[in-house]
């Protein structure tokens, strides 16, 4: 049987059965992933930004697949919160020249699993969700 499996390369320190989550390697993020948490998010829709998944909540792009393989955008609530969260995470966050002053912070999903990745999924549509529909559609 042939299976087909999408996402970034395998992780090159991992044996030919080992798999994310067996209790052997720790379970990472993956694109498949970020689709399923966004859109569980309340008013969340996908749509195309840049050639790439985008994730949208009122028509504002909150998250968005990264040209780069295993690579996703991320908004942040300020700049200065993103200063802050890069220079705390920078082995999982970082960023480059293009978006310099604008608040949004790029995440290897490798760098994260699944809880983590929608915490930070959930901080990024906070970020851009008007004060209405949080108040009236709170995250777990």
């Amino acid at each position: 049987m042939l299976v087909i499996v999408h996402g970034p390369p395998a992780h090159p320190a991992r044996g030919a059965g080992d798999r994310p989550g067996d209790g052997i390697l720790p379970a990472v993020a993956t694109e498949d992933d970020v689709r399923r948490i966004a859109l569980s998010l309340p008013a969340t829709t996908e749509r195309p930004s840049y050639g790439s998944p985008g994730f949208r909540v009122q028509d504002r792009l909150f998250a968005r697949i990264h040209e780069q393989p295993g690579v996703l955008v991320l908004w942040r609530s300020s700049v200065e919160d993103k200063d802050a969260l890069l220079a705390a995470e920078p082995d999982k966050l970082f960023t480059t020249p293009h978006y310099e002053g604008h608040p949004t912070v790029l995440l290897r999903l490798a760098a994260v699993d699944e809880v983590e990745l929608r915490e930070l999924l959930a901080e990024a549509w906070e970020a851009r969700a008007s004060t209405r529909l949080r108040a009236t559609s709170p995250l777990p």
